[in-house]
């Protein structure tokens, strides 16, 4: 049976609930029967029944602005959209929230041959789905410029929501088609990925919010939006509605203090964003808001600073923007100036429904004011900027939960007492403040573990939008430990200008080969160039290709290579540069991992790059073998380099193992050593693992290890000069202020069970390349390292 609603028929209470909230309807068998008239059959089975809403029936509604898709990473060419849905999380089910309207507030940028229709509202699951779009080269900008919101209604009776709230964002790929209109109809569509943020119960009565959605690692992109979350009453606020004969409900007061902090919230935001932009919201310079008799209850109005900025001064009070009812929300005690949470509940129905009344229609008007201001062109830029920023400002505070900081003195050091009855005997001391832990590997791991087991009991911020990848699991995120050490050294000569009219500032980031194992890729180190990507857009990035597939040889000729492939890299991006009017600043940047943190050095070596030195900014080693393989601890790794030496005498491996040449002092690796590689860089971080067994611990991180401070034969002297050569460069004044860092990264490798990989450590060592998480803690956390 069909119930008549409105002048309309409905179907299914799916469709019913686009006009009237799931909090109106419920299915009523025994009313169809009973309702049946004398002239007709009685109709069998249930019957979707309608009342009339409740007078308090409220709405969190939940605005998406979608400004920008970029492609960072996406392997394939061909057609995308996107695929939003909200999804209210209750009792372990899901349920979906209904689209509540969409506005295109700017015109598509997108060609005629890369756009395919318009957006479109799928009314089986109640999703949104953006304009397709084609994608056809790396770092393409697709302006989407339109914004959808989502309803999440409560009944009188239910009151404000007290679940969590899933944003589902999915991106939906097809092949590129010669008839863009078989898309929607194309088999070969599917969701390629899928990206989930969710949204704390509490911040559903007022959030706005930057929330960049990346996808996952094989669809690497960047879509800016911004959330924008309200709490307002449902439908239309009537001033003429009653309280019903049978009263309020006990929820009732519940409802009404949520309102007071959501209007708190959208009126400290107004305040903030129009004062951040420089504009006012013209749409309420004559509005009344004022809570009447009500506003006795706010003796003070100093929560709302230069108020004036957003809303001038009236007669109407509008200054006098909030009351003491706000404020009793936000203290712990439910206390406000003196006066407990009881006085709301002394109110009559009759008063409490004309403060319902009130509030409703002022957070109407204010949330109306603020999507028009929004959109408006000139401010959603400026309103995107300034929320970017306080998500990278509060994203560095949120993402410590998994990083433990420490400042230590910058490495003495390590100094050697030769004996008088033997030149080879001789003793070592540690010249510094930290002290020479026996076992600094156990030391790291155990710190790290600790530290995850105490995740669980930390407390998170429930106002923040909370990324899945992260808070999907806490506890297996990885643990970054990071030792900083700062040193202050004289100044020095720089020289920035590399054409005499300059007009702009150009960073050049060169990503050299990566992996260690003879299979190595120019991409393995995608994940890492893309966060590098996302904290400086201007960046040229250059994926060496030159030692692909030719690892096995001389570190000598391979940085050869790598030298000649940076200096033609360079040349063509200059003489680009030089019909511009040049480059005022170039900065030039390596990260390499494994072996190929040995191939930059050696290629640093070269006198290609010799005139590049004085440009050299940031190098990040990933897992790089910097003193070799002496003193691995590793015996079945050792023995796997053994056996690769005899079968296939791979000259790169007897370098790695000093066996190159009889005199440890004639080895590839004490020269290189000696070669000022490390003192032109203004920032150096040294990424390590105590799980990756493929690189000595030590060797990583540049530092003395417990073996070879008790070895006094001249294999520990020679691997204490080479230590010491190291330090000293890093120590040499380059610039102003050279950072120093040491990170130790843990993995959680609990569900990788004990394997092969993680008893040789190889799965630690892959694991630098397969996750990005790690390296967006560090970066994120020290930005101007990267840019």
């Amino acid at each position: 049976m069909r119930c008549l609603v409105g002048g309309g028929v409905q179907d299914s209470p799916r469709a019913a609930a686009k006009r009237v909230s799931p909090a109106s309807w419920r299915l009523d068998t025994a009313a169809a029967e009973a309702e049946t008239g004398a002239g007709g059959a009685a109709a069998k089975g249930p019957r979707v029944c309608f009342r009339p809403p409740d007078v308090m029936e409220t709405v969190h509604e939940v605005a998406i602005y979608i400004h920008r898709f970029h492609n960072l990473d996406l392997f394939q060419q061909g057609w995308y959209q996107m695929k939003i849905s909200a999804l209210w999380e209750e009792g372990g089910n899901r349920t979906p929230a209904s689209p509540a309207r969409v506005v295109q507030y700017e015109a598509s940028d997108v060609g005629g041959d890369d756009a395919l229709g318009i957006w479109k509202i799928d009314d089986i699951d109640n999703s949104f789905h953006t304009q397709p779009f084609r994608i056809k080269y790396a770092r393409q900008d697709i302006y989407l410029s339109v914004m959808v919101s989502f309803n999440i209604f409560n009944s009188e009776e239910e009151g404000p929501a007290a679940s969590d709230v899933m944003m589902k964002f999915e991106l939906i790929y097809a092949p590129t088609l010669d008839n863009g209109s078989e898309l929607h109809a194309s088999s070969a569509t599917s969701s390629a990925a899928v990206h989930e943020f969710r949204i704390p119960h509490r911040a559903l009565l007022g959030l706005h919010s930057y929330c960049p959605v990346h996808f996952d690692a094989f669809h690497s992109v960047l879509v800016d939006l911004t959330l924008h979350i309200v709490y307002l009453k449902a439908g239309a606020a009537k001033s003429s509605l009653k309280v019903p004969e049978q009263g309020l409900r006990p929820t009732s007061y519940h409802i009404v203090k949520a309102l007071l902090t959501s209007r708190k919230m959208l009126l400290e935001e107004l305040n903030k964003i129009s004062g951040a932009i420089g504009k006012t919201v013209e749409d309420l310079d004559v509005a009344d808001l004022n809570l009447g008799k009500y506003e006795s209850f706010n003796p003070s109005k100093s929560w709302l600073p230069n108020s004036s900025k957003v809303f001038p001064e009236t007669g109407k009070g509008v200054g006098q923007l909030a009351g003491i009812l706000h404020d009793f929300l936000e203290r712990p005690n439910d206390m406000v100036n003196g006066t407990d949470d009881s006085l709301l509940y002394t109110l009559p129905h009759e008063e409490l429904f004309e403060l319902f009344l009130t509030l409703s229609g002022q957070l109407s008007l204010l949330w109306n004011a603020f999507l028009k201001f929004h959109r408006q062109v000139l401010n959603k830029t400026k309103i995107l900027d300034y929320l970017h920023d306080a998500w990278a400002i509060g994203r560095k505070a949120e993402w410590s939960i998994w990083t433990i900081h420490s400042k230590i003195e910058i490495p003495h050091r390590y100094l050697q007492s030769m004996s008088d009855d033997s030149p080879h005997r001789y003793s070592l001391r540690v010249s510094g403040s930290r002290k020479f832990h026996d076992d600094h590997v156990q030391s790291s791991a155990s710190r790290a573990e600790l530290h995850r087991k105490s995740i669980a009991q930390m407390k998170i911020n429930p106002h923040y939008v909370q990324d899945m990848h992260i808070y999907g699991d806490p506890s297996r995120v990885p643990v970054v430990l990071i030792e900083q050490h700062v040193m202050v050294v004289p100044q020095h000569s720089s020289s920035k200008d590399m054409a005499s009219n300059v007009s702009e500032q150009k960073d050049t980031i060169v990503v050299p080969k990566l992996q260690g194992e003879p299979l190595g890729h120019h991409l393995d180190l995608r994940l890492v160039r893309n966060q590098w990507l996302l904290l400086d857009p201007g960046a040229d990035c250059l994926m060496s290709e030159a030692n692909e597939d030719k690892t096995s040889g001389d570190f000598k000729e391979m940085g050869s290579r790598l030298a000649g492939e940076v200096v033609a890299f360079l040349k063509k991006k200059m003489d680009k540069l030089s019909r511009y009017g040049g480059c005022k600043e170039l900065k030039l940047s390596f990260v390499g991992h494994s072996i190929g943190n040995v191939i930059i050095r050696s290629a640093l070596a070269e006198p290609a790059l010799q005139p590049y030195l004085k440009n050299l900014y940031t190098y990040m080693s990933i897992s790089g073998p910097h003193l070799g393989y002496w003193y691995s601890s590793n015996s079945l790794f050792n023995s796997g380099l053994w056996l690769l030496k005899k079968l296939k005498g791979a000259q790169c491996i007897h370098q790695l193992t000093f066996s190159d040449d009889q005199d440890p002092q004639n080895t590839y690796f004490y020269k290189l050593c000696k070669l000022k590689t490390l003192e032109n860089f203004q920032n150096i971080i040294l990424l390590s693992s105590p799980q990756d067994g493929y690189v000595p611990y030590h060797s990583a991180r540049i530092e003395l290890c417990p073996a070879a401070s008790s070895d006094t034969s001249k294999k520990g002297q020679v691997f204490t000069e080479m230590l010491n050569n190291c330090l000293d460069q890093i120590r040499t004044p380059s610039s102003d202020t050279r950072t120093f860092m040491r990170c130790d990264v843990n993995f959680d490798q609990s569900n990788q069970g004990r394997s092969l990989n993680t008893m040789i450590g190889r799965a630690a060592h892959i694991e630098f390349l397969e996750t990005d998480l790690y390296a967006k803690f560090i970066m994120w956390s020290f930005p101007d390292l990267f840019r």
